[in-house]
């Protein structure tokens, strides 16, 4: 197996606080989605925030490309490929589509370049080309959080880290953003995420992450994750995935 992140027995917390991550690991292969799963407080949302740089790593490692990452800034750990998309989608509401499009590649220094991304992106998803001049604070949950993966992609990242993508969002509209992850892995771009619904999570992944009391208790082939009787009990609410 051929690791793109290797995240070793990590610590991190909030600021002097207790530590809410001790002993997490976690493998990452390219181009594969991953779900991290576990219950409230389990330490996912940590997790992804302690790779983007978001919060100091006090014990282990976070290994990408063979390259260090603790106590690199998140700009750096942008600029290296890692993008991540919080919980409440970091738009600017008050900016149309196309300019927070814009902002997403505020680390690109050539100008044409960028213009050249968004008018792909605005192409390859027509909701976002429909409402190109709209305020992304009017559109639906939807079509924010439509925004909030297209925009990612305007840096060409080799992660994308993904917080609670489904939260708040429709039956129907969830099954589009695990499509748009699908095709972000079709395309070669790596896909991490942490998801409440662990079922829906895990059948539209490649990879799951078992989370809690801050350690990894287990890793392995999605479909493993789900046929796992103990998995099933403690996190899918006793289904066994159809």
């Amino acid at each position: 197996m051929t690791e793109l992140l290797q995240v070793t027995n990590i610590t991190a917390g909030y600021g002097d606080g207790p530590a809410i991550l001790d002993g997490a690991h976690l493998t990452v292969e390219p181009g594969k989605v991953h779900c991290i799963i576990g219950p409230n407080g389990a330490g996912k949302s940590t997790l992804l925030k302690s790779i983007c740089g978001m919060l100091t790593i006090r014990k282990g490692d976070v290994i990408f490309k063979g390259k260090r990452l603790n106590g690199m800034r998140p700009d750096q750990i942008l600029r290296e490929g890692i993008c991540f998309v919080p919980q409440e989608r970091a738009l600017f509401p008050k900016m149309t589509v196309r300019e927070n499009l814009r902002m997403g590649g505020f680390i690109l220094n050539n100008q044409k370049e960028l213009d050249r991304r968004i008018d792909g992106i605005l192409e390859r998803f027509p909701i976002l080309r429909e409402r190109a001049d709209q305020h992304a604070g009017t559109m639906s949950g939807g079509q924010q959080q439509t925004l909030a993966m297209a925009r990612t992609l305007i840096i060409k990242p080799a992660i994308v880290m993904l917080d609670e993508p489904s939260l708040g969002l429709a039956p129907k509209v969830i099954q589009e953003m695990f499509d748009i992850m699908k095709m972000m892995s079709a395309e070669g771009v790596t896909v991490l995420l942490v998801e409440q619904n662990a079922l829906m999570g895990l059948k539209n992944s490649d990879w799951g992450v078992v989370l809690d009391l801050g350690r990894t208790l287990f890793e392995g082939p999605a479909a493993d994750v789900l046929a796992d009787p103990r998995i099933q009990e403690l996190y899918l609410g006793g289904k066994k995935a159809a």
